[in-house]
């Protein structure tokens, strides 16, 4: 389903061109033909249906800053492109003081509508995230800003605002990719230290010699290289919130200070002659079974007490299902706008599989799956054929691969969505003429000149020859070819073959 603007103009034959100009451009129209009606529309309960609203300014009754002005505090109004016969700087700026994203003059041409339309897309796609990437940046992201959407949550946001309301620490147990480091800003978001500085340690990929270095700070000259002064993760949290990811991965030497910087509140750099004083909150993560660790003897047993004191699990993706849907379409909204694709969903089958699946990399696994079917996608909606290794692997989907195009299926060039590099030709069946006046099917081996084509050339006609009759699938070119993945993705970086799906 195409994404449906609302056209607001009292000319009826202004109206009509605007309305003819954007079904060409791929979108539905829907028309008012007075700011009132336009108001009764997006204030009634279809409003969640339009994307974007094309207003006049210059109207009778209610004019165009009237509707800016009545619609842009209520929340969920689309954007709005204002235009008008006045193309006055000053009928701009009040515009968009009023809340339009864009303006236009009349006549605009439907190259500059276009591009108008298309632009505004794509900030309202991107402004949740955009928000959301501030927050963060803020530290004040809250559970509120987090995309869920069922009862399995409700623990891990009911015990996370708990935690938010005291200085406890905090221990975040889950798989990989269900996204605790988001759990651990929200506990600081909703905290007396939002805003505060979160800083944020992968103790897995700290080299083992540099760990306490990193953590803990160093003076100029406490060792060979050590030519100046360093402040550690824990200085640079003071006042806000330390998250330390994969916490069982570090050494036990760290162990030791680390319990004692949470027991005295001050930690001893290396090479420091005294302690420092440090306040910090600290919440910790792993995807590893602390109490085995514990038994194992490779994390102190008083330290995991230490840590373990308000244990928050998230739960896989594949037992909150329900989140599915949401996290996929947000993905979708975002990276159509960054891919300046026009995918707006998935269609019902495709939702069906994606809830179906079990996301064994959970969320991350879910945006990068996401990202590849809006990267090949050539229609509107993301359908099972976008997914074909998830629904080989889910019994009762099958993720077959569109017929070819009647002209693949007959001598000649097909130069379709699936064609890859600039503007090259399929080489699906090239004539060659034989000795007695015959003819024979194929690859070219010869260039017109006669001399013989490179192995790397007729290598590159076999690549696209594939990716052109398998429509872009890359599991399905690599096992015709009978090669990996990675060397058939390495092959055409060699060759100058990127996708380009129309």
């Amino acid at each position: 389903m195409a994404k449906r603007i609302l056209v607001v103009d009292d000319d009826p034959v202004q109206r009509r061109i605007l309305e003819e100009t954007i079904k060409r451009l791929g979108f539905e129209v829907v028309s008012a033909s007075s700011g009132d009606q336009a108001v009764t529309l997006l204030e009634g309960p279809d409003h969640g249906t339009i994307s974007l609203v094309l207003l006049d300014m210059v109207m009778p009754g209610l004019d165009g800053i009237g509707v800016l002005d009545r619609l842009m505090p209520q929340p969920g109004m689309p954007p709005f492109i204002v235009q008008t016969a006045n193309g006055s700087i000053d009928a701009a700026v009040n515009a968009m003081r009023a809340g339009a994203v864009d303006f236009v003059v009349k006549p605009a041409s439907p190259e500059r509508l276009e591009v108008s339309i298309n632009t505004a897309l794509k900030i309202e796609a991107l402004s949740g995230e955009i928000t959301r990437i501030k927050k963060k940046a803020e530290g004040t992201l809250t559970f509120g800003d987090l995309i869920v959407n069922g009862n399995v949550m409700e623990r891990v946001i009911s015990l996370g605002r708990r935690a938010a309301a005291s200085n406890i620490p905090v221990l975040i147990e889950g798989e990989s990719g269900v996204g605790k480091e988001l759990i651990a800003r929200a506990i600081q978001g909703e905290s007396e230290r939002a805003g505060k500085p979160f800083i944020t340690v992968n103790c897995g990929a700290i080299p083992e010699n540099l760990v306490e270095s990193i953590l803990f700070g160093h003076e100029k000259g406490s060792f060979t290289g050590a030519t100046d002064k360093r402040i550690g993760k824990f200085q640079e949290a003071d006042g806000g919130t330390l998250f330390l990811d994969e916490v069982g991965e570090l050494p036990l030497e760290a162990q030791v200070k680390l319990l004692r910087a949470l027991q005295e509140g001050e930690i001893d750099p290396v090479g420091a002659k005294r302690p420092v004083k440090v306040n910090f909150r600290l919440i910790s993560a792993t995807n590893r079974d602390m109490i085995q660790q514990v038994k194992d003897g490779k994390f102190r047993e008083d330290l995991y007490y230490r840590l373990n004191v308000f244990p928050i699990h998230v739960p896989p993706l594949r037992e909150r299902t329900t989140d599915v849907p949401e996290l996929a379409q947000h993905f979708i909204n975002r990276i159509s706008a960054e891919e300046g694709k026009r995918v707006i969903g998935l269609s019902d089958s495709a939702k069906r599989l994606l809830e179906a699946y079990k996301w064994p990399g959970n969320v991350r696994q879910l945006e990068n799956a996401i990202f590849r079917a809006v990267v090949l996608a050539d229609r509107a909606e993301l359908g099972i054929s976008e997914f074909p290794q998830i629904a080989a692997q889910v019994d009762g989907f099958d993720a077959e691969i569109p017929p070819a195009p009647l002209e693949m299926q007959t001598p000649g060039a097909y130069t379709g969505p699936a064609v890859l590099g600039a503007d090259e030709i399929v080489p699906q069946t090239i004539e060659i003429k034989g000795a007695q006046g015959g003819t024979t099917l194929g690859i070219p081996a010869v260039t017109e000149s006669g001399e013989i084509r490179t192995l790397e050339d007729i290598e590159a006609d076999m690549i696209r020859l594939a990716l052109g009759r398998y429509r872009g699938h890359m599991t399905e070119v690599a096992k015709r070819l009978k090669i990996g993945r990675s060397t058939l993705y390495r092959k055409m970086q060699e060759y100058g073959l990127e996708p380009r799906v129309v």
